[in-house]
């Protein structure tokens, strides 16, 4: 028998479910399942790659300077308030690690991102939910729900998987009221998709109870490399940089992520073609019967008559070759969260699902 026990809250995770990428028997696969940009990374970005392919022998710098740099300068931050992690997963994991422990609590929301109850038992803190109202966060019900032994409230906007997005004022009335041992941590793993907002910066500039992560994985289109980065006050900077590794990113992550974020010009094309597309394919569901909430981020939550209805589209978009995510795991489960991708990708989804309709009729 095995006489090393791990600690405690190790054993209660639930392993994570990334989105679907094959289908048996089925050669040729649209993939609408993990929220990744159709168009790829920008062209600078993977000439970086090819330029640093040849320098994987030498070990890459410890504290990001060049990528720090680049950041704030695109989006008018103090680079030394910023660390980069492997993927925003990695910065979300530092702040836990370092600010709960067992006795601790964690806040998030009924329909909140599912790996934010697997850091905190993975720091031996206990995961809290919150009731949302009809896929919206409620402010006032994470308000109410904190207490002496809360330490951190988790906040995706725009959110994941719901698509939805909580008002600038309600964002601030959440920080200015919560107690003053819990940080707030904003992941705006989505915010370059809406145009003009800058992820929760602001708060974090005018705070020192606010915390914000951003990831090059979803427009940026570069998840395969997982890079992503956090903005803090200074404090916290210092604390979570003691528990970073010093060789967390390598040296082609680092130039990857430097040239895409300086290619703002390619976000703008993909955010652009993801709004144009993304409001069609509401359209599209909503004559077909098929209700879903405006949506602030990349995908629709396209939300059916009831669990069976969903699992069986589900089953005959596979069959079309057509890979979706299905969200009974996040307490969704007459809902599939859909990917917008390029206009062949919508226009071919829209016709299975209107197809799988008519055949149900």
């Amino acid at each position: 028998m095995n006489q090393f026990t791990p600690q405690p809250g190790i054993m209660d995770i639930a392993l994570y479910q990334g989105g679907k990428a094959h289908v048996e028997g089925v050669a040729n696969v649209i993939k609408l399942s993990s929220n990744e940009n159709p168009f790829g990374p920008s062209p600078a970005a993977i000439e970086a790659i090819r330029a640093t392919a040849g320098q994987v022998h030498r070990y890459p710098s410890t504290d990001h300077a060049e990528l720090r740099a680049a950041i704030g300068e695109v989006h008018g931050l103090d680079p030394d308030r910023i660390i980069c992690g492997v993927g925003s997963d990695e910065v979300l994991q530092f702040v836990t690690q370092a600010y709960t422990g067992p006795g601790d609590e964690v806040i998030y929301t009924e329909h909140g991102f599912s790996m934010y109850p697997i850091l905190a038992r993975m720091a031996g803190a206990t995961p809290v939910q919150v009731p949302e109202r009809q896929r919206v966060v409620e402010v006032d019900a994470i308000l109410a729900a904190c207490t002496e032994r809360t330490r951190i409230v988790f906040l995706a906007n725009p959110a994941n998987p719901t698509g939805t997005m909580l008002t600038e004022a309600e964002v601030t009335r959440l920080a200015d009221n919560l107690p003053g041992h819990v940080l707030l941590v904003l992941d705006g793993a989505y915010a370059e998709f809406v145009e003009g907002f800058d992820g929760g910066a602001a708060l974090v500039s005018a705070r020192d109870n606010v915390i914000m992560t951003r990831t090059f994985s979803k427009i940026y289109g570069l998840g395969g490399l997982r890079i992503g980065w956090g903005y803090a006050p200074r404090a916290i900077i210092d604390v979570l940089n003691r528990i970073r590794q010093p060789f967390n990113l390598s040296t082609v992550q680092l130039a990857a992520a430097e040239a895409a974020v300086r290619d703002q010009d390619w976000v703008v094309r993909c955010r652009a073609e993801n709004t144009l597309w993304r409001g069609w394919l509401a359209e599209r569901f909503a004559e077909l019967g098929i209700a879903s909430d405006q949506s602030c981020a990349n995908f629709i939550l396209a939300r059916f008559a009831d669990r069976a209805e969903a699992e069986a589209c589900d089953l005959f978009l596979q069959s079309q070759g057509l890979i979706v995510r299905r969200v009974a795991g996040y307490n969704l489960p007459q809902a599939l969260r859909i990917t917008v991708g390029d206009e062949s990708s919508c226009r071919a989804v829209v016709d299975a699902v209107r197809a799988f309709k008519e055949r149900a009729a």
